[in-house]
């Protein structure tokens, strides 16, 4: 089986036509183009903003742990859990949850080794983020305008 493409950009298409993609290009890449779009709304709908905050925790997370997420992205955490219900991540739900309970306590050393550990769970859950948030675009299509 030939390994699917990278799709280097969001081109202005609809939700439909990135879903239509699926075959051909690799999911997660889907997922950032439809971010992409998203991002460039005034107005996103629910289901538009939970896409926007599961992806600010992917990227954040892998790139400098639930501490960068919370530095960079902390109009996500009230909502992030419920998103990963949503989509289907129990694990990493509850491995977040514990994050944002933590991300309320003072700056400390101890919090910053509770977030390390969580950081190394997240790594751990093995739950395929893109995969089950691409599968909610694709029930809940016709909540993303792009």
């Amino acid at each position: 089986m030939a390994e699917l493409k990278w799709l280097d950009a969001y081109g202005g298409q609809t939700v439909d036509e990135l879903i239509a993609l699926a075959g051909d290009y690799r999911i997660d890449s889907l997922i950032v183009a439809l971010e992409e779009a998203i991002g460039r709304k005034a107005d996103p709908s629910d289901e538009e903003k939970l896409v926007l905050a599961v992806e600010a925790l992917e990227r954040e997370v892998n790139n400098g742990g639930y501490a960068q997420f919370f530095d960079n992205t902390p109009e996500y955490a009230p909502v992030i859990v419920d998103a990963l219900v949503r989509i289907g991540c129990p694990r990493t739900a509850e491995i977040t949850q514990k994050a944002v309970e933590l991300g309320s306590a003072d700056d400390s050393e101890e919090r910053d080794d509770e977030w390390n550990r969580c950081d190394k769970l997240y790594y751990e859950a093995g739950e395929d983020i893109a995969s089950r948030l691409f599968e909610f675009v694709r029930t809940n299509r016709q909540a993303f305008q792009l």
